[in-house]
């Protein structure tokens, strides 16, 4: 059964630039560069000091960002189990919108310490973020070379494990278009959960990221929400292989998205915009 798709089609009809959208994001444009300027040379001191200093300055960077989208209204919804715990390692197995993503999961995650699973062209060119890719522990890999991408993975599970922090990875491989959840492809997370055997599985669903990045960035549309859900982890045992822990985390995320948007569908019945 398909997502219900009411919401992202009242989202395309609404898709215009507002004059309120253009107010808003010059603030937030400047404010969001002096923050990756900022934390560009925190990080490179930080991490003469060892990891563990790099990855809290990395966190703080990705708490800021995630900040200075309230100057253009966004809020986030957050739905988060009592299961999952500060200061413990998981493997977060989440659907992807936006680059945005990357930054509300630290948020989200600070004391847990997420490493991501990230293409390499996002090693280059942008302050802050690329240095954090290249520098923080995690996976950058070249999607057009399956048997790299999965040792870099392989060793970045192993990594994890070994220090005790987390692992965020994308299994649909790209960003959705209109936050539809795309499909799963399954090597790369099998080949994580593989080499961290003892790393509980997170589901991570997260819906409207889409829509900062709707006009890139020229403007930011206003007043954003944003939907996240981090469900109970699922333990490891010998009667969850691989493949059914993603096809379970796959189910809870499309489970998750079907429940809002038809919330907001109903939303939208019971209060319809004046003709």
């Amino acid at each position: 059964m398909s997502l219900p798709q009411q919401s992202l089609e009242n989202a395309g009809s609404a898709s215009r630039a507002q004059p309120i959208d253009w107010v808003f994001s010059l603030p937030f444009l400047v404010a969001f560069a002096l923050i990756l300027l900022v934390f560009d040379p925190l990080q490179r001191v930080a991490r003469l000091f060892g990891p563990r200093p790099h990855e809290i300055v990395a966190g703080l960077l990705q708490v800021s960002l995630v900040a200075a989208f309230r100057l253009c209204g966004a809020r986030l919804d957050v739905e988060r189990s009592p299961d999952v715990k500060p200061r413990t390692p998981y493997i977060v197995i989440a659907n992807h919108q936006s680059l945005f993503d990357i930054p509300i999961l630290g948020c989200l995650l600070f004391t847990n310490f997420p490493k991501y699973v990230s293409k390499q062209e996002l090693a280059h060119w942008l302050p802050s973020i690329s240095y954090n890719l290249r520098r923080g522990g995690n996976a950058l890999i070249d999607r057009g070379d399956r048997d790299s991408a999965s040792q870099a993975i392989r060793a970045l599970g192993e990594r994890a494990q070994e220090r005790g922090v987390s692992v965020v990875i994308y299994p649909e491989g790209t960003r959705a278009r209109a936050g539809a959840l795309g499909r799963f492809r399954p090597a790369g997370t099998l080949a994580l959960l593989e080499a961290a055997p003892e790393l509980s599985v997170v589901p991570f669903a997260i819906d409207g990221s889409w829509r900062l990045l709707r006009h890139n960035l020229l403007p930011v549309p206003f007043g954003v929400r944003i939907r996240l859900r981090l469900a109970s982890p699922i333990s490891r045992s010998e009667e969850h292989d691989g493949a059914a822990i993603l096809e379970s985390a796959r189910a809870e995320i499309e489970a998750t998205l079907r429940r809002w948007r038809c919330e907001d569908t109903e939303t939208v019945r019971e209060h319809p915009e004046p003709a």
